[in-house]
């Protein structure tokens, strides 16, 4: 199969390699998936330049965790019936190398969820981690309805599904973002206003167009750096659910003043979501797939031989949407 993968960590363009791998084979348990299309993220931008530094103990890495695609064969004790479904794919390359970044992927067959034919091969790579990050962070605490939430970074790729799942569910969404698009964009998702987080003192904000009154709940993209307006603006009892901290690695909390206003602190990343988090996921996604209840934004369609550039289109960052990257059929 043609596929993508580093044996050494390093920037995209010197570690990333093209070829020829052999074709895999699905294990008990597995569905075999011919991709057509796989979803770069953070998270497998990090690993290749050397966030866990024994991810290549057991040899070369092919990346990525998220695609969609058509399942071909089946191993043991799963039923043949799958073979010819179309599927998105989540967490190929979690605890394993082989990702989605080939033509073909042997996984787990509960990573494997039907894709309603309402959606592409392209919007299913950008299932996995963006949509149920956000599904996690937004109802890991309960009914968001007639609640205020808070969704930091609306633009980017898990804070637009977010806006969507709160606003759609019954909550009023308060976003933040700093581009003029970026506005329009957290606006159509769903957002009853928006605030720039770049302006000093943005919570207070916040607390006007909340009318005065505290959030309920904040979906934050960037934990450590957003902390300090955070605790501004959010009540006694409230929740953050974070899933990322890129500016401020570790944060330093302020213990007491969090602690005399209950908060709980949820931090979200599909990987270590328990079962029936995914599961439910993954429900909520496809229903609301079939239903056309689920916006997308697709900044960058590439083919595989650009994956080096699709790895330093994340790390520029300054655009919302999700990176594809396509297996040319």
């Amino acid at each position: 199969m043609k596929a993508a993968w580093f044996n050494k960590f390093g920037p995209a363009t010197e570690v990333l390699e093209l070829g020829e791998l052999p074709d895999p084979v699905p294990a008990a348990g597995e569905v075999l998936v011919r991709l057509h299309t796989s979803g770069i993220n953070p998270s497998d931008v990090k690993k290749r330049a050397g966030a866990f530094p024994n991810l290549l103990d057991g040899g070369l890495v092919v990346p990525n965790s998220d695609g969609a695609g058509v399942i071909v064969a089946v191993g043991e004790g799963i039923s043949a019936d799958r073979v010819g479904e179309r599927v998105w794919v989540y967490q190929a390359q979690y605890g394993r190398r082989l990702g989605t970044a080939a033509e073909l992927v042997a996984l787990d067959a509960r990573r494997a969820v039907v894709l309603p034919t309402e959606a592409s091969f392209e919007v299913g790579a950008c299932l996995g981690i963006p949509v149920m990050t956000a599904h996690r962070c937004v109802f890991a605490d309960g009914p968001v309805s007639g609640q205020t939430i808070l969704v930091t970074g609306g633009a980017g790729r898990v804070g637009h599904y977010a806006i969507q799942w709160a606003s759609q569910s019954g909550a009023r969404v308060i976003a933040t973002a700093s581009k003029p698009d970026d506005v329009e964009a957290c606006l159509a998702a769903g957002a009853s206003a928006v605030v720039n987080h770049r302006q000093s003192g943005w919570s207070k904000e916040v607390l006007r167009e909340s009318g005065g009154k505290p959030v309920d709940r904040v979906i934050d993209v960037e934990f450590g750096a957003n902390l300090p307006e955070v605790l501004d603006c959010v009540r006694i009892g409230g929740v953050i659910a974070t899933y990322s901290s890129t500016q401020v690695r570790e944060p330093a909390l302020p213990f007491l003043r969090m602690m005399f206003m209950d908060l709980t602190v949820r931090m979200v990343i599909v990987y270590a979501m328990p079962e029936e988090a995914k599961q439910k996921a993954a429900e909520d996604i496809n229903e609301w797939l079939r239903a056309g209840r689920l916006t997308h934004r697709i900044a960058h369609v590439l083919p595989l031989e650009r994956i080096a550039e699709g790895n330093q289109l994340i790390e520029q960052g300054g655009f919302g949407g999700c990176v594809v990257l396509t297996m040319g059929g």
